[in-house]
């Protein structure tokens, strides 16, 4: 991808190379097929062709959604609808995809399995993808890169090595302790057991 000034282009060329997955996805009854098919707008002249339908198909097949072609959005499962989410956006075949905390609303499963699963997309379609996330173990054990905001304002940047008990506190204000568990950086916070403050009334 060449470098090029996105105040320059136009909002149908920005979604031919940016794409977004929010938080949340749809909640409608629209189907997977036709959420998905959404996501080739970019590329729509004047109607949805027979190639924008086999782009959507060839997605569906990709990453196993057949079953849920037809399966209307408010039906399915939160790890369901992110994948259908995901989706959509990959049709648009972007060069840069944004996620905005996608494993917000999973429990401890689908949140390593959708993780697993953007970590297989970015590989297969050698696309670049960013994240905003809150774990911090999870994107550990996912992430290439890090990038600590603070104050509104990039705090610091870079590799795994960038994650210390130090930078930590610096930015969330909360002493830790950086242990390996099977290989694997964990971020312990605090020294020991968390206490109720006095005034506090346990719920």
């Amino acid at each position: 991808m060449e470098k090029q000034d996105l105040l320059s282009l136009r909002r149908e060329e920005i979604a031919r190379l940016i794409a977004y997955v929010p938080q949340r996805g749809e909640t409608g009854p629209v189907t997977a097929f036709d959420a998905i098919l959404l996501g080739r707008r970019p590329h729509v002249r004047w109607d949805v062709t027979r190639e924008d339908i086999l782009k959507v198909q060839a997605i569906i097949d990709q990453l196993h959604l057949g079953s849920l072609s037809l399966s209307p959005i408010n039906s399915m499962s939160g790890g369901e609808v992110q994948k259908v989410m995901i989706a959509r956006a990959l049709v648009q075949e972007p060069c840069l995809l944004l996620l905005d905390e996608p494993t917000s609303s999973l429990d401890l499963k689908n949140q390593a399995k959708i993780l697993a699963f953007l970590r297989m997309i970015v590989r297969d379609h050698s696309l670049t993808a960013v994240l905003t996330m809150h774990d911090i173990d999870q994107a550990i054990r996912f992430a290439d890169r890090f990038l600590f905001l603070k104050d509104g304002k990039i705090f610091a940047a870079g590799t795994l090595e960038i994650i210390t008990p130090e930078l930590i506190e610096a930015v969330y204000g909360i002493p830790v302790t950086i242990a390996e568990v099977n290989g694997m950086p964990c971020v312990v916070p605090g020294t020991g057991r968390i206490q109720t403050p006095e005034h506090a009334s346990p719920s």
